[in-house]
């Protein structure tokens, strides 16, 4: 959604200044005209910082769009009419969701169906989300879509909650590691360094290299800066490019340990959306279409791709799923296999995320158990190469009397 400043005049020539939220310029227009006022401009409202804290502040979280999936589905599972549903949803939620809400019940009050109502607001609900909605409004029974939805999403969410608590410990120590380096050369390095120029000590090796260390964050933080800025910015720039995206992802799950939680993570997420997709009604190949396009991975997303052109061409699922070991594992495409010849796909596909569901687990807490000893050997090291690099020159120099 984007700010628009407007200026209209209402019937009867008064001048009229105002502020809308918009997915674009023509729809910033009909929510002005809607008013009953004449449109005479309409700018976009460019942020200044203290609007991006707000901004940032007020966000649509995952959380958000699950808590209003559960209550939305438990009203109208009780048979309130969705207008009022959404209704009483509005008083209730604050901030940026009560402003969509409040659009989405507008868009349902002017005759669209809710599945279009929620299309006009992709940054908030996804297009696993629009099309689980589109089949439960076709098939009659969008109750029970948002019931299976609000689970879904609820699961999701305790899911990444583990995934980040098992973080948050190795987090801290490495960002106190970088605070304590940071103070270290800029604070304690240059008074030994004067220290050891006053008595011409011959510095070993890895004083040297903290010295240099040293002057490169004081003496030239600028040039650091950019060095450091330019190979983020690289970095960001090869990564938006298909091949860029492709290397890094192939990247990331060959890394130890993180990179098999990452893969089992994205597999947990594709075949329970899948499976709620087949029992919500959705062919199985608009499901792959669409979860090609939001999977986190391009190694997955091409995958997905493939499979979607070869069921699209009359093979098997399974088959499909097969020709991909890299992506996928064996157990994915025989379980699929099983779904097709039993006819419960949805069923499959809900136990076959439950097995890639264990398996994070798993490798969560391995993960928790390993990073421990990981971070302090690694913590060990920086404080041992910090005393080797101080206290060696000062050796030296008592050793010369």
């Amino acid at each position: 959604m984007k700010r628009y400043n407007y200026k209209a005049k209402d019937k009867s020539g008064k001048l009229i200044k105002g502020e809308v939220e918009a997915v674009s310029e023509s729809g910033a227009a009909k929510l002005v005209r809607s008013k009953s006022l004449l449109v005479l401009s309409i700018k976009q409202a460019y942020e200044s910082p203290i609007d991006f804290i707000k901004k940032f502040k007020n966000r649509i979280t995952p959380a958000d769009v699950a808590t209003f999936t559960r209550q939305f589905a438990t009203m109208v599972g009780a048979g309130l009419p969705i207008t009022e549903s959404l209704l009483i949803l509005r008083s209730q939620s604050k901030g940026s969701m009560g402003k969509v809400v409040s659009q989405v019940l507008a868009d349902v009050e002017g005759g669209e169906s809710m599945s279009k109502a929620f299309s006009k607001h992709p940054q908030v609900f996804s297009p696993t989300y629009i099309a689980l909605v589109k089949s439960g409004e076709v098939g009659g029974v969008l109750d029970t879509v948002l019931i299976r939805l609000a689970d879904s999403l609820e699961k999701q969410q305790e899911f990444k909650g583990k995934v980040k608590g098992a973080l948050i410990y190795p987090a801290i120590i490495i960002i106190g590691m970088v605070i304590v380096a940071f103070i270290m050369m800029i604070f304690v390095i240059p008074r030994l360094t004067s220290l050891y120029d006053e008595f011409n000590a011959e510095l070993p090796l890895p004083t040297r290299i903290l010295i240099g260390m040293s002057d490169a964050v004081i003496k030239f933080w600028p040039i650091t800066l950019l060095v450091v800025g330019g190979a983020i910015y690289g970095f960001q720039a090869y990564r938006k490019t298909k091949e860029g995206r492709l290397k890094t992802d192939e990247l990331l799950f060959k890394l130890p340990i993180i990179g098999s939680l990452q893969r089992e993570v994205i597999l947990t997420e594709l075949t329970s959306t899948l499976s709620l997709m087949a029992g919500a009604g959705v062919s199985i190949l608009e499901g792959l279409n669409i979860t090609s396009e939001v999977v986190g991975n391009s190694v997955i997303g091409n995958a997905l791709k493939d499979v979607s052109k070869q069921v699209e061409k009359g093979f098997p699922v399974s088959f499909a799923f097969a020709k991909h070991p890299d992506a996928f594992p064996f157990i994915l495409s025989q379980m699929v296999a099983v779904g097709e010849e039993t006819g419960k796909m949805e069923e499959v596909l809900g136990k076959v995320s439950h097995v890639f569901e264990v398996e994070s687990d798993q490798k969560v807490k391995t993960l928790t158990t390993a990073v421990e000893p990981i971070v302090m050997v690694i913590l060990g090291l920086g404080v041992g190469f910090l005393v080797i690099a101080i206290i060696l020159p000062i050796y030296n120099l008592t050793s010369q009397f």
